[in-house]
């Protein structure tokens, strides 16, 4: 991936937004080898939960698509700390958490919002496997969740696991 990561952001009229702090025992990404495994990010604003709420109930499945693309860029914004986004050759594994009111089904038309602005970002190297998973709750009552696992580009591997 080159600068056309960052142009293609621009392009959406996007930004990456700063690295929301851990919220418990844990790193925002991890690097290891050729891989970056993002933990899950929510939707947050200026650091505080853009919404909350059960999709299906107070979220709507429109709201909660918008949101998930939100939660998208925070993953992105967490790989950048660790590798550059230009160093991103694909997008290899996105799971998504709904916060689903009883008897809403439509999980996976919610974490499109991220999917999609993956293959906005990167192209066909945004297409990844995915999972869409239907939950009762998740954290801070926070109505969507994504995380990711993104491949780097030959060459682009952490030099400290690779030493000369």
């Amino acid at each position: 991936m080159s600068d056309d990561v960052r142009k293609r952001l621009a392009g959406l009229g996007l930004r990456l937004p700063e690295v929301s702090p851990p919220k418990g025992a844990y790193v925002p990404a991890v690097r290891s080898g050729r891989y970056v495994f993002v933990a899950g990010q929510i939707p947050l604003t200026d650091g505080e939960l853009t919404q909350t709420g059960r999709v299906g109930a107070e979220v709507s499945p429109e709201r909660a698509r918008e949101l998930s693309r939100q939660c998208a860029l925070a993953a992105l914004a967490a790989v950048d700390s660790v590798a550059p986004l230009e160093s991103v050759a694909r997008v290899v594994k996105v799971v998504g958490y709904v916060s689903s009111a009883p008897g809403f089904t439509r999980q996976a038309g919610v974490v499109d919002g991220a999917s999609e602005l993956f293959v906005e970002v990167f192209g066909d190297a945004g297409r990844q496997a995915r999972s869409a998973v239907g939950v009762d709750v998740l954290p801070l009552d926070s109505p969507v969740e994504i995380e990711i696992v993104v491949e780097l580009a030959p060459g682009a591997e952490n030099p400290a696991e690779n030493p000369a």
